[in-house]
């Protein structure tokens, strides 16, 4: 029950030789998922093995280009490989505008479907769900209208103690029954309630981007208990004025958010171009919330399988 994230780009808006363009990969399940795409994102794909065809859609963050202009040659490739099912991709508006004007010119007869989901930026709400992951928004604070993402692993079905079934000699019904919660009557009339015959084979996962923004104690608290929170940290402290000005946050903010939320880890990412070392942003980070590490580029980060203990 694969949940991992996997880092392709750790670079704001001015590239560098060493950091890309925002942009992940969230694997739930052996679904994939693209959460922004700037500028190269492709080619990272590429580099560390996954396939775009398996995408399944994508979660745009706002529409600033070192966030969404890798998305267009990526739809061009993937027409290119001969993909079939549609492309869902969520984001801000006006995103439909943007890319209905560069479909009238480019890319005029793909072979799948672009289908656009427009995100409010200014709500928490479920944008997307299946048998195994909800997707809520998160309102950020930017120069521009941006969306942060929580994906959050539905809770799994209820499993039936081994032996609560010998005890009882629970038959096949009573067992189907208590996995829908039912609670079960044996055949001489007595009631088990259910919580004395089933559990919960693991809990939840959940993952959170949040870039770009400003500090935001809302978003704390909407993503609390969060498993791994990926924060922009664009800044230092010492340009902490410059982050206001910019819409962005420094690695301590980042920090104060991550430890707000009860998070289980801190990924920081999106560093001005600024800074050639990020020890110090990293040591500002920790200072506040120690379960901190650098977003380094081509690298996964598991959220492993918390299981339930069977009484």
């Amino acid at each position: 029950m694969t949940f991992k994230v996997i880092v392709l780009g750790t670079g704001s808006a001015k590239p560098t030789l060493c950091r890309h363009h925002a942009a992940h990969v969230l694997n739930v399940h052996e679904q994939f998922y693209l959460i922004d795409c700037g500028e190269g994102t492709q080619l990272r794909l590429l580099e560390c093995g996954i396939n775009p065809m398996r995408l399944n859609g994508a979660f745009i963050s706002h529409l600033h280009g070192d966030h969404v202009y890798g998305l267009f040659p990526l739809l061009s490739t993937l027409g290119l490989m001969g993909r079939k099912t549609p492309f869902t991709v969520y984001a801000p508006a006006p995103f439909g505008e943007v890319i209905e004007g560069h479909y009238r010119y480019f890319d005029t007869n793909l072979p799948f479907e672009i289908i656009y989901r427009e995100v409010d930026t200014r709500k928490h709400a479920l944008l997307y769900e299946n048998t195994v992951m909800e997707v809520w928004s998160l309102p950020l604070r930017h120069r521009v209208p941006a969306a942060g993402y929580l994906f959050r692993e539905k809770v799994p079905p209820l499993n039936v103690h081994k032996e609560a079934i010998d005890r009882y000699g629970l038959g096949i019904a009573q067992i189907t029954a208590a996995k829908r919660g039912e609670d079960v009557e044996l055949a001489d009339g007595t009631v088990v309630p259910n919580g004395e015959l089933t559990y919960r084979p693991y809990e939840p996962r959940a993952y959170a981007y949040c870039s770009d923004t400003l500090y935001s104690a809302k978003v704390a608290r909407l993503v609390q208990g969060v498993d791994l929170l990926y924060h922009e940290a664009t800044f230092a402290t010492a340009d902490k004025a410059v982050a206001r000005e910019t819409g962005h946050s420094t690695a301590a903010q980042a920090a104060k958010c991550a430890a707000q939320a009860g998070a289980g880890r801190l990924l920081l990412g999106h560093f001005s171009s600024r800074y050639k070392e990020l020890d110090e942003l990293l040591e500002e980070a920790r200072a506040v919330f120690p379960a901190t590490e650098i977003a380094r580029e081509l690298s996964a980060y598991d959220i492993p399988v918390k299981r339930t203990v069977e009484p």
